[in-house]
């Protein structure tokens, strides 16, 4: 507001003025500390959505019952021990039976712990020493590392840590709480840098290259930190790999490590730039559409009358295709689905053709999405099924790296970063299909591949 306008108001006006003014300077103090919710809009929702199932919507299920193998003892019968009704004193018929269960800990949980006599005996010639030998030992399992942690305790602290988020600094007490086992946080990050730097590091690296021959592939990025630096961590999510990247910068240089230059997929995407350069010229993408809503929802918020016409036709028209794409992936198409289409795409090339407009927010959008539209990478979707709208497969992949960031406060050094992006990436991949006691045995599997199965 210019001082000729201040010179208009009236003494009320001024009053009010000044008291809006002081109420924004507050929040912007309150929001500027640290708060429970720096996210939060301050706003409630005046009509927001019930938690749980919605009627008619998904499946409902209640708990299954325990298969009968996975019994720890036989059932417990438990007969009616009333003679007759409790309430009116009648005669009760034959009834029936009814099941149910209850699935607990044991009161008492114990380790597996076996103790090896290993014979040693010496040659009286040149006084070389002969060491029994058993598969389950290690060569070197003497003197103060004779007593070690086996495979399986390992693997559940680092599934613990990198699979769920829990801090290094819990494990021991968590662990010790639930199987009675003792160990320290020094041992379990050393064994992860080490494995990192062997088999699991080798599995990492044949999940970065599977990238590469993906038909398909969601990449998003989010910042992380290494000894208090600021880092780049990277997703890159296919249907048969998870792959975590942590970089000093996020650039195309970076993201080619995992996606090059003549990828024959199709790379999913946000609008960042860095997915625009050059060298991706050839790469066939797909931007998410549900970032592109949220620009145009937010213009329409701050716009009245005319000045909305374009962002809402706009987003009538990314909405019509989002509705033709899970059509699409709903089942066969219909016999009409490729003129609707065809003409989906003519009206949202006319509607982003290249022109000026008035409003300064419409020629951004403008810009913005026609380039996308221009260069294919808008709905695509719609002439491939297996190609996905949004990326939010992407971001969802980063959501426990997030977390993991507020609670471990990241890693320590680069040894550290990699142990996070090898052991996060394999465990992430292998949690998608297995769960949790299978997926446990396929990382005992990785690191000791000789170790026998565990009865």
């Amino acid at each position: 507001m210019s001082e000729s306008d201040l010179a208009k108001l009236d003494r009320d006006a001024l009053i009010a003025l000044i008291l809006k003014l002081q109420a924004e300077i507050e929040a912007l103090k309150r929001s500027g500390k640290r708060q429970a919710a720096p996210f939060s809009k301050g706003t409630r929702k005046a009509d927001p959505k019930r938690p749980g199932r919605k009627p008619g919507e998904g499946s409902f299920k209640t708990r299954e019952a325990p298969a009968p193998e996975t019994l720890s003892e036989p059932p417990i019968d438990v007969p009616v021990v009333e003679a007759e009704c409790p309430k009116c004193g009648g005669e009760l018929d034959e009834g029936r039976v009814e099941e149910a269960s209850i699935t607990d800990l044991p009161e008492v949980v114990r380790p597996r712990v076996r103790l090896f006599r290993v014979g040693v005996r010496r040659c009286k010639r040149c006084k070389a020493t002969a060491r029994g030998r058993h598969p389950d030992l290690a060569a070197d399992q003497r003197g103060a590392t004779a007593h070690r942690l086996g495979p399986r305790i390992l693997a559940a602290a680092h599934f613990l840590h990198y699979g769920l988020g829990v801090p290094v600094r819990k494990l021991p007490a968590l662990l010790e709480a639930l199987v009675g086992v003792r160990l320290t946080q020094g041992a379990i990050t050393l064994d992860a840098l080490k494995k990192a730097a062997g088999a699991i590091g080798a599995t990492y690296r044949n999940l970065c290259d599977s990238v590469r021959e993906a038909p398909f592939v969601h990449t998003d990025d989010t910042g992380w930190r290494e000894g208090g630096s600021p880092r780049w961590l990277m997703v890159f999510e296919t249907d048969a790999a998870t792959v975590y990247q942590v970089r000093p910068r996020h650039r195309n240089e970076e993201v080619r490590e995992r996606i090059p230059a003549d990828y024959r997929g199709v790379m999913i995407t946000d609008r960042a730039g860095v997915y625009d350069a050059e060298a991706f010229a050839g790469v066939e993408k797909q931007k998410c559409l549900a970032h592109a809503l949220r620009s145009i929802s937010e213009v329409l918020e701050s716009k009245t009358r005319g000045a909305r016409r374009f962002a809402k036709r706009l987003k009538d028209l990314l909405k019509r295709a989002l509705e033709l794409g899970r059509e699409r992936r709903a089942g066969p198409p219909p016999a009409d689905f490729a003129g609707r289409v065809r003409r989906l795409k003519f009206a949202l090339t006319d509607h982003l053709r290249d022109r000026t407009l008035r409003d300064r927010d419409d020629q951004r959008l403008l810009n913005e999405l026609g380039r996308c539209n221009d260069a294919g990478s808008l709905v695509r979707f719609l002439d491939d099924p297996r190609v996905e709208p949004t990326n939010n497969r992407a971001e969802r992949a980063l959501r426990p790296a997030v977390i993991a960031r507020k609670t471990s406060q990241c890693t320590k050094n680069a040894r550290g970063t990699r142990a996070f992006e090898a052991w996060t990436s394999v465990l992430r991949t292998l949690s998608r299909t297995l769960p949790a006691p299978d997926l446990l045995d396929d990382i005992v599997r990785i690191t000791h591949p000789a170790a026998p199965p565990i009865s």
